[in-house]
């Protein structure tokens, strides 16, 4: 017989993954393309680090892996390079997972901010040392900043829309662990 904490936890993964793909969906719709137009916040990315930060426990790295990695190819990016920067973001949420409960949500976004910045650079790195090239730094940077003014609304919208909260201290997994 299944447990019933373990069918929510399969529930959380099963609608992590429509959501992404419902937003890497409407992120190939041809709408508002516009050359120089501002870019678009990276509503993916908000939504993994929000959910790691919030429940560490309902996505594991090989999911995040296998989403980020379909991303990458339907969007023609470097195959792999986004993948495994946002894999060891998430991991390095994911090991401070304990510390982010204790602190209050300023000092998590100001946590994020941190991470997602750290993420651009890493990712500019590595183009800069293939000698690939990419769009301008100004591009990148506004839709990083897009990015972490989002991140409060993602937090918001997942907390009314799937109830997905930071345990509570003392809290327990399904395995009788605690969070």
């Amino acid at each position: 017989m299944v447990d019933a904490s373990r069918g929510g936890l399969w529930l959380y993964r099963g609608l992590f993954v429509a959501i992404s793909l419902g937003l890497l969906f409407l992120r190939l719709l041809p709408v508002g393309g516009e050359a120089g137009a501002w870019p678009g916040p990276d509503i993916m990315l908000c939504l993994m680090l929000a959910w790691v930060t919030q429940r560490p426990d309902h996505l594991p790295a090989p999911l995040i892996a296998a989403v980020v990695l379909v991303e990458d190819m339907i969007l023609m990016r470097p195959p792999g390079l986004w993948t495994a920067i946002v894999v060891l973001a998430t991991e390095f949420l994911r090991g401070r997972s304990a510390l982010t409960r204790e602190l209050g949500f300023a000092a998590e976004w100001l946590l994020i901010a941190g991470v997602m910045a750290a993420m651009l650079l890493a990712y500019r790195l590595a183009f800069a040392v293939a000698f690939m090239s990419q769009p301008s730094f100004g591009f990148a940077f506004a839709q990083t900043v897009g990015s972490i003014i989002m991140y409060p609304l993602i937090v918001g919208a997942l907390r009314v829309a799937i109830n997905l909260r930071k345990p509570l201290a003392g809290e327990l997994d399904e395995m009788g662990r605690r969070l």
